[in-house]
């Protein structure tokens, strides 16, 4: 099976194109002889020791560079430039990787650069890096015209390959772990240097004869390479590790993390909640697995330990209470009495008294009197066990269920158990057999049970035995054991892994339920993992994000392709806590690691808000406006000084307004829209908080229903005609407008260096100085750029250009002139083809009104918090509507209510009309009577001035409209049902 990889996402491009961004300016360099010729050209420099990235535009140009691109992500301006170190945050599971291998490739398709090394914090992670390289390299070759490049893991045994680096005038790119050098002697030089110091140099940092007397770093160095650090919250976290990644004379660095501690001149965010909403991850659910109330034995549970001021113990019991017992929380010390401490529980007289607590690390523990003995984690008197076992029912329960849902379908469905013990799943015998655990028998016996119930029989068409396994380091008699997922026993396991990615996406491939150690935490995870359990005597050190992390990404079918269905990606997780305690940890963890405040609005939230200029150009409110916005909202009450949401503002109250000034009031949907997804509810929901929308068939085999769907129901497609003349006089149009293109400058700065006890120093300017880049002597063929970008044919880009007035340009700043000019070629070409569209009937091709029910049949479940319930059944296919926005909810509520409508239906989401920009689906279809019968298909917007939506948006309502027209369907844009004349 081979994995496949969309080029065209749109949130990935975004994150790429921030970076390239950042260097805007600077000049494309000339590959083949004239790199070695010449300092003069940007992108390369030649020295001794081989070539390397050179970077001529100044910090100036990158400070405006850097504000440009976070204007339009969203992202608060910095004032001043925070080092030539660049930060792009991504919410786990949604490509990171894949996005910063897709950046070394741009970079040097728009710049040259050539020189990449990429900082990895573990073995684990860079075995993963090395597999994503490995599955999209004949990806990359096919995007990137088979660009030739090179990657290499550094290997302190393999020198050689650090000198190809440094003289190769490929793509090179080296992987390699922050351990491999980072141990060096900060102050002192190498002559200065014992012996004993020398030896604890990594080889990196030492001088070797077979790189002619040079220290390998000194190779590295002379190639100015772009550094990406991956993950760099676990690797540059020292002073030392600092210092290291300094020494590689980086020509820029680019950090890529979910959870940057330091975002030094962020340029894109994707964070978790901007990720759910995109439908980039799978959707969360918990099934929580709870106890009833049981008090009548005596119940303590060890928590945690701690020594820093006299030794104690966190534990829970349950205590007497003025309605009876209830669990609690309490710290202990050596003494205390659990009798006492419980308000005299009658459970706790005998054999409660602390005698000992160990808090020694990993092996933490506490003693009563009478033997009882509570490691960290366990509990006594409980039903810690009963939970796990009823666990481990429902995760195979949730995956059959997923199994019979996905059948026929091609998607692979896994489960993962963490677990905290190899022994509890894997026994490994004295005669040198194995056998069960405890968690691997309970498996046995669910799997068995459900498999045998009609519903689920013959659904997996393998043995029990085949289906689970477990991924367990190894000790040298070759069993598994317990480890902390970062020793060296752990390297073969990360490698097993990586190498079984793919085999394990293949259906016929027996194996469904993986048991693994902490081994499996970091650097591995599978798109097609639907659910994840975890099973814990001892209380688990790991957060819940690096937990769901394994099985965020969205799945892929057997051909490797990604599925984007949201009724399939749902991420299931089997917890051992209360839904609330869950998502309140979860809520914690994601406001620590992302600096998020939930239920806070930033002053910039309003920044790409859209209006139409008086240009007739579509316009952002930028953040200069989105900060009037905000000032509004808190004076109005809805906010308070902080950005905090109020309890005023309240959009599900029926009496609800917004008040906002004129200004801003052609915006007030919109902004309630905004401020309602800055709210972290419902991103993740309850699995019982969902339910399946109850079908009315009486409804869909009625006269309305079936006339309203005969006339909708037809297929269409398009033809596209315009003239070459139109499209050249729309590019000049557009091509005059460009700014003009400005040649690339060269800044030099003098700096004194200052030579003290302290080390070396290099802070004091003393001058500085700018020069414009002589222009490049050997120009790019800016017809083939052209035309590999908007396919139109060489004569048609040559009278764009020759009639453009502004070819001269092209020899100032080439690489600047082409993209400006492939961009509104682009545009015209976009526009022209929208205008010329016609649509037509296809003969005997049609939407299938049966499918509605066969969907019905399968189940369509969606969560309570964005469903309205109908009120008059006999009206509508389902009992509830799904609805986006408040402008919906609106809608579907005035269709309910209104006495004219006799049936009203949200068009399904594969009810999809083809354009060029891809496929749209109409909201809503309905029947009204008052003296006849009349069919409409309305789609609702917050405003019907088409100036004020998106351009794409409007695009696709242009074809809609044609689409209808076709048919003789009544097509229209409203806002409320007052817009509809029935």
């Amino acid at each position: 099976m081979k994995l496949k990889f969309d080029p065209s996402l749109q949130y990935q491009q975004d994150a790429v194109s921030a970076v390239v961004g950042a260097f805007e300016g600077q000049p494309f360099v000339q590959t083949g002889a004239m790199a070695f010729q010449s300092l003069q050209i940007g992108g390369l420099f030649q020295t001794e020791l081989g070539l390397g990235n050179l970077l001529n535009i100044g910090d100036e140009q990158i400070l405006a560079n850097v504000r440009a691109v976070q204007e339009a992500n969203e992202i608060e301006k910095v004032i001043a430039l925070n080092g030539r170190e660049f930060s792009v945050e991504m919410e786990t599971g949604t490509g990171k990787t894949y996005v910063y291998l897709r950046t070394i490739f741009e970079l040097n398709k728009t710049y040259g650069f050539k020189k990449f090394i990429i900082v990895v914090p573990s073995v684990a992670i860079r075995e993963g890096v090395l597999k994503s390289i490995e599955v999209t390299k004949e990806h990359f070759h096919t995007l990137y015209d088979n660009a030739p490049f090179d990657h290499f893991v550094y290997d302190s045994k393999r020198l050689g390959k650090v000198r190809q680096f440094a003289t190769s005038n490929q793509i090179q790119i080296m992987v390699i772990n922050i351990q491999s050098f980072q141990k060096d002697v900060a102050d002192k030089d190498l002559s200065e240097m014992t012996e004993d110091e020398l030896k604890k140099l990594n080889v990196i940092n030492r001088e070797n004869d077979r790189m002619s007397g040079r220290r390998p770093i000194e190779f590295i160095q002379a190639a100015s390479p772009v550094v990406i650090i991956d993950e760099p919250q676990s690797v540059d976290t020292t002073e030392k590790s600092r210092r290291a990644i300094g020494n590689l004379n980086p020509m820029a660095t680019l950090r890529y993390s979910a959870t940057h501690r330091n975002p030094y001149n962020l340029l894109y965010k994707l964070d978790p909640i901007k990720a759910y909403d995109l439908r980039l991850v799978k959707r969360i659910e918990v099934a929580s697995v709870r106890s009833d109330d049981n008090f009548n034995d005596a119940y303590v549970k060890l928590l945690k330990t701690d020594n820093k001021t006299g030794i104690k113990a966190q534990i829970e019991i349950h205590r007497e209470g003025a309605t009876g017992p209830k669990a609690a929380k309490l710290w202990v010390k050596q003494g205390d009495d659990l009798y006492v401490k419980s308000d005299e529980r009658d459970a706790y007289r005998d054999g409660y008294i602390v005698q000992n607590i160990d808090c020694t690390p990993g092996s933490e523990y506490i003693e009563f009197n009478q033997g009882r003995f509570l490691e960290l984690g366990q509990e006594v008197g409980g039903l810690g066990e009963d939970i796990m076992k009823a666990q481990v029912y429902e995760t195979v329960e949730q995956h059959l269920k997923k199994e019979r849902a996905l059948k026929g379908k091609g998607i692979k469905v896994l489960s993962l158990f963490f677990i905290d013990r190899v022994a509890n799943y894997r026994i490994y015998n004295e005669d040198g057999t194995t056998s069960l655990g405890k968690i691997g028998q309970w498996f046995e016996e669910a799997y068995q049970q459900l498999t045998a119930k009609p519903i689920y029989k013959g659904l997996i068409p393998f043995s029990v035995a085949d289906v689970h396994n477990g991924y367990f380091s190894q000790d040298k008699q070759g069993h598994a054991k317990d480890t902390r997922g970062n020793t060296a026993d752990d390297d073969d396991t990360y490698s097993l892994i990586m190498r079984d990615k793919e085999r394990l996406l293949d259906p016929n491939v027996a194996l469904r339920f993986i048991f693994s150690h902490s081994a499996l935490r970091e650097g591995w995870d599978n798109p097609n993992v639907f659910q994840i359990c975890t099973l814990n005597e001892t209380q688990s050190a790991e957060r819940k994000r690096q937990e769901i992390g394994r099985g965020l990404r969205l799945p892929v079918n057997e051909t490797g392709e990604r599925v984007h269905d949201e009724t399939i990606n749902r991420l299931t997780v089997i917890a051992n806590e209360s839904y609330e305690d869950f998502a309140r940890t979860l809520q914690t963890e994601f406001e620590e690691d992302f600096g998020i405040k939930f239920g806070r609005i930033e002053k910039i939230a309003f920044a790409k808000l859209v209006r139409r200029a008086a240009d007739g150009t579509d316009v952002e409110l930028g953040q200069d406006e989105s900060v009037k916005i905000w000032h509004e909202l808190v004076a109005k009450g809805y906010l308070n000084g902080a950005g905090d949401i109020l309890e005023k503002f309240d959009p599900k109250n029926p009496h609800f307004k917004l008040e906002i000034s004129d200004a801003f009031a052609d915006l007030r949907a919109e902004i309630i829209d905004e401020v309602n997804r800055k709210l972290f509810k419902n991103r993740i929901v309850n699995v019982r908080d969902e339910r399946t929308l109850k079908f009315r068939k009486e409804v869909h085999l009625s006269a309305d229903f079936q006339a309203l769907w005969d006339k909708i129901k037809h297929r269409t497609r398009y033809r596209v005609t315009f003239e070459t003349a139109a499209l050249i006089d729309r590019a000049l149009s557009r091509i005059k407008q460009i700014e003009p293109i400005k040649a690339a400058r060269i800044e030099t700065t003098v700096v004194e260096v200052d030579i003290t006890d302290a080390g070396v120093s290099a802070d004091r300017q003393i001058s500085s100085r700018v020069r414009d880049v002589q222009q490049v002597k050997v120009l790019p063929d800016i017809l083939a750029f052209l035309q590999k970008e908007t396919e139109l044919t060489r004569h048609t880009l040559a009278e764009i250009l020759k009639r453009s007035g502004r070819l001269g340009e092209f020899k100032i700043n080439p690489q600047a002139f082409m993209a400006a000019a492939a961009k509104e070629i682009s545009r015209a070409l976009h526009d022209l083809m929208l205008e010329g569209i016609k649509y037509e009937k296809v003969a005997g091709q049609h939407w299938e009104m049966s499918r509605i029910e066969q969907d019905a049949e399968d189940g369509i479940v969606r969560y309570l918090g964005n469903l309205y319930e109908v009120q008059n059944r006999e009206k509508s296919l389902f009992d509830a509507i799904v609805y986006e926005s408040e402008v919906e909810k609106q809608f579907a509520r005035d269709l309910d209510s209104n006495e004219n409508v006799k049936l009203f239906v949200k068009l399904p989401s594969w009810f999809k009309i083809d354009t060029p920009i891809g496929t749209y689906n109409p909201d809503w279809a309905f029947v009204t009577e008052r003296e006849e019968k009349l069919y409409f298909v309305r789609e609702t917007k917050s405003t019907l001035d088409s100036e004020e939506r998106r351009t794409k948006e409007n695009q696709k309502i242009a074809c809609g409209r044609k689409h209808f027209d076709s048919l003789g369907v009544d097509y229209a844009v409203v806002t409320s049902l007052a817009d509809v004349a029935m």
